[in-house]
């Protein structure tokens, strides 16, 4: 009963996916919908890094000698001024590697 509820759960999100990834299929979402759908990306990367970049465990990063936050700042900032993708990920990678190291 297990599996089957297992292998079942998994038709439903795979089919759930299949629909609004595969090419042939005339899935049209209305204006409304595709412009709510355009909040999920950045409310899911808030929602994975926020706690990384404020948490220590169960404590909470002291702002001055936290480079996890000081990282994702330079990271944005550089992403609004470069937006090359690329650059932006290497970049804030060798502030972060630096940040860590002074610390």
């Amino acid at each position: 009963m297990i599996w089957l509820t297992i292998v079942l759960m998994g038709l439903v999100v795979f089919f759930n996916r299949y629909c609004f990834l595969a090419p042939g299929l005339p899935v049209r979402l209305l204006p409304r919908f595709r412009r709510l759908l355009s909040f999920s990306v950045p409310a899911v990367l808030t929602a994975i890094c926020g706690p990384i970049l404020a948490f220590s465990g169960d404590t909470l990063r002291a702002m001055p000698d936290n480079p996890y936050l000081w990282g994702a700042l330079f990271a944005v900032i550089l992403a609004f001024f470069l937006r090359n993708m690329l650059a932006v990920v290497l970049l804030s990678m060798l502030i972060f590697i630096a940040l860590c190291g002074l610390f």
